[in-house]
């Protein structure tokens, strides 16, 4: 495995007040960052600077994947304007729960907003803008002494993490499950100890996705699991909301398993092993990287959003002044800078003119 190079990036759990935004008197810092933007919501395809003149507060809740990024955009905010954000990070599912029953302004997610989630907005009345911000990838970790695993695929990680691995508490249990499914690799005789993202978590929802979708389905097929075990995981492991707890696991045990945002997992630096993963058994093993996770050869990339309440956007100045600083020049160059993927300029440009024109409703469907 390559060394990493850890990001710098902000560790923020973000809570902002209106009067920390007398700073925002700085003359000189604002004209350094104003544009001829509207405050109340100009064209952010065209890089909105700081909406200086905007006063309100603006509350986000939902993915601790995103929320560094989200609670970045609203530090500078604080340079300039009268904008207050609020940004927590309770999990994807929970930040839903709380959006489409109109508590929140904006939602930060790390998987599309899902079908029935969809449902309890449109009960409630919440109508949304999905804004696809940047992508990341989701790095499997264990310790660096555990030198026997390099490369998982994705039949590996479901004989060690799916329904049918309830009670392994060693890497060889999940061999015969492994091996049925067409891997060669060689797992070893140890204890594993599983920490990763609970059900409340993107992270969790995703790696489920992407790892067990076509894995499961084949297997309920087969008569090993019934058809509500598919693109479920074990139970019995320790479930954490916190990827900072995640990563101390990683840390605690020689040989232990669990996964969390790729810029959780860079941050850590050389505390931590990223497994390289392969989407077939046999096929190529690719290591998580920036370059890998843009281009989409990484078999753990996904795409990262925030979803704004449509109506709070038009009724509250703060709102609309946050998300056009957040896709302006300065809000979006955040992502790369607490360690996140950008997206590529044909990307940013279509979620920029999604905002512009206020369209509602998802586009991941």
């Amino acid at each position: 495995m390559s060394k990493k190079k850890p990001f710098a990036w902000l560790s923020l759990l973000l809570v902002v007040s209106l009067a920390a935004a007398a700073c925002g008197d700085d003359d000189d810092n604002a004209s350094d960052t104003t544009d001829d933007t509207e405050a109340d919501g100009g064209d952010a395809a065209s890089g909105a600077g700081c909406p200086e003149e905007v006063e309100g507060d603006v509350n986000i809740s939902g993915s601790s994947t995103v929320e560094p990024i989200s609670a970045a955009v609203g530090e500078k905010l604080l340079d300039c304007s009268g904008i207050g954000a609020t940004v927590d990070g309770p999990g994807t599912g929970d930040g839903f729960a709380l959006f489409c029953t109109g508590e929140t302004d904006i939602s930060d997610a790390s998987r599309p907003i899902a079908e029935d989630e969809m449902a309890d907005c449109e009960s409630n009345g919440v109508e949304f803008i999905e804004l696809k911000v940047a992508f990341d990838g989701i790095s499997v970790l264990t310790n660096p002494a555990n030198e026997a695993v390099e490369c998982l695929s994705f039949a590996d990680l479901y004989a060690l993490i799916g329904p049918e691995s309830q009670g392994f508490d060693n890497w060889s249990d999940a061999q015969p499950i492994a091996t049925e499914l067409g891997s060669t690799t060689e797992l070893p005789d140890a204890e594993l100890a599983l920490t990763a993202p609970g059900a409340e978590s993107g992270t969790y929802d995703s790696f489920l996705e992407i790892v067990f979708g076509d894995v499961s389905e084949a297997r309920a097929e087969a008569g090993k699991i019934t058809e509500d075990q598919v693109e479920t995981a074990r139970t019995d492991y320790s479930s954490q909301a916190d990827d900072t707890a995640i990563i101390s696991a990683m840390e605690a045990d020689d040989t232990p398993l669990g996964w969390v945002g790729f810029a959780f997992a860079e941050e850590a630096g050389d505390a931590v092993q990223e497994l390289a993963v392969s989407a077939e058994p046999g096929g190529e093993c690719i290591e998580p990287s920036a370059e890998a996770i843009a281009d989409g050869s990484y078999p753990l990339s996904r795409p990262l959003f925030i979803y704004v309440n449509a109506a709070n956007a038009e009724s509250n100045p703060a709102v609309a002044g946050y998300v056009d600083y957040y896709l302006g020049e300065e809000g979006i160059a955040s992502v790369s800078e607490v360690g996140y993927v950008d997206l590529p300029a044909d990307q940013l440009e279509a979620t920029r003119s999604i905002w512009d024109a206020r369209t509602t409703g998802t586009q991941e469907g």
